[in-house]
């Protein structure tokens, strides 16, 4: 079993967090955390790209000329795709992409993805994390005070106003309460700040 440090808001050691054997899974898992991936990517999908199809385009059926005589090419209908202003030939519509996960293939690649980050020393444990306001500033001194200079998840047991809303702001920092942390944001985040109640939800999550 590994441990992580666990530390408060100023950087001070406090001791260690045992990481649970759940996350032990370097074996394996490696093509369930791709396929994790690709399935959140593929949710996020909007598919509401939408064209004209022949149908759909205003026009007369009529002919715009006579087949022959006129030296011209043929033509049918004022909807053909190959004329400005007509149809679009096997454009995109709106549609929804969903994929299934099996449950026990996602559990596993969040156990495998959180197992290498931690592994990697990219999961700081808090001892806890609160904020007195809402301010940006307050969560750029926690970054500061923790040496923290690249992306990173702050991963919270239960939604707190005034840490999202510190957040809010920073283009590299996502708030996650430990309930809808996903596979993706953990292979997307290099650092992970977690507080110790979010850790317990985790471990629970996978038990």
């Amino acid at each position: 079993m590994s441990t992580l440090a666990l530390k408060d808001c100023k950087g001070k050691t406090l001791g260690e967090v045992a990481l649970s054997d759940t996350f032990a899974v370097s074996d394996k898992g490696s093509q369930a955390v791709f396929q994790s991936v690709i399935n959140y990517q593929a949710h996020q999908h909007q598919g509401s790209a939408n064209t004209q199809g022949k149908g759909a385009v205003r026009g007369t059926g009529a002919k715009p000329w006579k087949q022959k005589g006129l030296g011209r090419a043929r033509a049918g209908y004022r909807q053909s795709p190959v004329w400005r202003g007509g149809a679009v030939a096997w454009g995109p519509h709106p549609h929804k992409v969903r994929k299934k996960l099996p449950r026990k293939v996602a559990r596993l690649a969040f156990a495998r993805a959180f197992g290498e980050r931690a592994a990697e020393g990219g999961v700081t444990v808090l001892d806890d994390l609160k904020f007195e306001t809402q301010k940006t500033k307050e969560m750029q001194a926690l970054l500061k005070t923790l040496e923290v200079q690249s992306k990173v998840l702050v991963v919270i047991s239960e939604l707190d106003a005034n840490i999202c809303l510190a957040a809010r702001n920073m283009q590299d920092v996502e708030v996650v309460c430990a309930d809808n942390m996903n596979t993706y944001q953990v292979v997307r985040y290099p650092q992970i700040l977690i507080t110790k109640a979010a850790m317990e939800k985790l471990e629970q999550r996978l038990a």
